[in-house]
């Protein structure tokens, strides 16, 4: 039976970069779990289970607009030190941030300066396309 959206799903996964190195698979754990059409996961990897049975294997390619957007700039952000009330942080930590509104942010840390520390608020995998290889383990 076709999956649908509504339909809650295991899948298994490896995930790369177009060069071909691997960033993250399902593989040596659980399947991945999720209901399709609830925007649990990137949109291009949802979209690509619809239609799939149980068993069935398929490669795709996701541009950027259909999993973690664009790299933007303006997520870049230099805030004066002070801003970390005395925290210690060295380049390549990263930190969970409180934005307005209690959104909890992850942010990458470019580079810290005598005076300054300069955050990469952007995910990990913004502006990269994504190659998966998905097998569909089941369906409920």
């Amino acid at each position: 039976m076709p999956i649908k959206r509504g339909d809650i799903v295991e899948v298994h996964y490896t995930g790369k970069f177009e060069d071909g190195e691997e960033f993250d698979s399902s593989r040596t754990r659980e399947p991945l779990v999720f209901k399709v059409g609830q925007g649990e996961i990137i949109k291009g990897f949802e979209d690509a289970v619809v239609g799939m049975e149980i068993g069935e294997k398929k490669e795709i390619t996701i541009i950027p607009e259909n999993a973690y957007g664009e790299y933007k700039e303006e997520l870049v952000q230099k805030v004066p030190k002070d801003f970390l009330r005395g925290r210690d942080v060295k380049k390549g930590d990263i930190l969970e941030l409180r934005a307005p509104g209690n959104q909890l942010l992850r942010a990458l840390v470019c580079e810290v300066d005598e005076d300054s520390v300069t955050f990469d608020l952007n995910h990990p995998l913004a502006g990269k396309v994504l190659k998966f290889e998905i097998e569909i383990v089941g369906i409920k």
